[in-house]
């Protein structure tokens, strides 16, 4: 006869730390494969955010939740939004499982969490959220759409989770409504201003924006480039990471960490720079920070509010130039060369052909003047070819 696994409530204690505030740690026993209990603890937050031992056990509750995965006791899962928000964080936000999502993602997450979701239903349980009452709210936050339908699809990912664990039967908000619709079109620059831009621009931004609008890499790519990940004998870079906010990841999507094409002009531009820049050895950063002696590369927006726009604006470019205008323009100059969306597709480092089509490909004024004007001439054979006569007059 199997033994009856009994429901565990846990205990927390403080510790001391090498450096730092004290920590509360959770204890609880787990059973191992070999069928043996094991001790195990982690750490629920620092005294300076849990005050007392109160606080701790409060919110130690997705740990306990968690240590119970196979006691069969009703009511054991998360009885509020903000209990299940903590279980999501433990499973699928930190220690051994963040690798599922890119550092930025989850910086992202966290952000709509606390801003967001928590003030508003952290305190309602799971039955009481209603697909039409999180549509309301939604309405009534004053973000782009882009934003809301983040918030709406990391709301939805809280209900999949608590299906998932079979907490819940229903996700109530695959009933809501909401547009990700861009309320702005993106810039791209025409052909000229790119010329531009690449004329006036120092070595250090010529050779990034040359590489960012020739490769469409996104800048937390490019930056995560180091020396040993272009091979300048076979013409490639090798992605094999991103960087953000200085934290070192995977790429952004599994297609993306592919290696991508190094046009020579391109490669002898890396060059020049290389012999320029102080930290040219192979597990250098390609675009090193000298402040902080190579161990960093450079922030990016520094780069771009300081040393890119100030040209741009210098050269009469008013268009809102940032990092992905150049992955967007690399997009639509392809597109307008007439290349297929596979191979656009491919270079982008989609996933799918879908995100390339809608999103990252513009037609540019020139192309879609020369597009109109090929209709024109349809339309009106001779056009063109007789000269000194007048347009005839429409009557009205």
């Amino acid at each position: 006869m199997s033994r009856r696994t009994r429901y565990q409530q846990g205990s927390v204690r403080r510790e001391k730390r090498r450096s730092g505030p004290d920590v509360w740690i959770f204890r609880w026993y787990e059973t191992g494969t070999d069928g043996k209990s094991k001790y195990r603890k982690a750490i629920v937050g620092t005294v300076d955010t849990l005050a007392n031992e109160a606080s701790a056990l409060k919110a130690a509750q997705a740990l306990r939740i968690d240590a119970n995965q196979e006691t069969p006791q009703a009511g054991t899962g998360p009885s509020t939004v903000a209990m299940l928000v903590a279980h999501y964080r433990l499973k699928e936000l930190a220690g051994d499982r963040n690798g599922r999502k890119a550092f930025s993602t989850r910086s992202a997450y966290e952000c709509n969490l606390e801003n967001w979701i928590l003030p508003r239903w952290g305190d309602h349980t799971l039955d009481q959220v209603k697909s039409v009452a999180v549509e309301d709210w939604l309405d009534g936050i004053k973000r782009a759409k882009g934003t809301r339908a983040k918030i709406r699809n990391l709301m939805s990912a809280l209900f999949t989770h608590a299906m998932r664990y079979e907490w819940s039967d229903r996700n109530p908000i695959k009933l809501v409504r909401q547009s990700a619709k861009r309320e702005r079109i993106p810039d791209v620059l025409e052909l000229f201003e790119i010329q531009l831009l690449l004329g006036k621009l120092g070595v250090r931004e010529r050779t990034l924006v040359l590489l960012d609008a020739g490769t469409g890499l996104r800048i937390s790519e490019l930056l995560a480039l180091r020396w040993r990940d272009v091979d300048f004998d076979n013409l490639e870079l090798n992605v094999t990471r991103s960087i953000w906010h200085q934290v070192v990841g995977d790429c952004k999507t599994e297609a993306s960490a592919k290696p991508v094409p190094l046009d020579s002009y391109m490669a002898e531009d890396l060059l020049r720079w290389r012999r320029q820049s102080a930290y040219p050895l192979i597990d250098d950063y390609v675009f090193a920070s000298e402040s902080m002696r190579g161990k960093q590369p450079y922030w990016p927006d520094n780069l771009m509010k300081r040393h890119i726009r100030p040209v741009a604006k210098a050269v009469a470019i008013h268009k809102r130039i940032g990092w992905h205008t150049f992955r967007h323009t690399f997009g639509t100059l392809l597109k307008a060369n007439g290349e297929d969306v596979k191979t656009v597709q491919e270079l982008l480092r989609h996933a799918n052909s879908r995100i390339t089509l809608e999103v990252y490909t513009q037609a540019t004024t020139s192309n879609k003047r020369a597009a109109q004007s090929k209709v024109v001439r349809m339309m009106v054979p001779n056009l063109g070819e007789t000269k000194g006569e007048s347009h005839p007059q429409i009557e009205g």
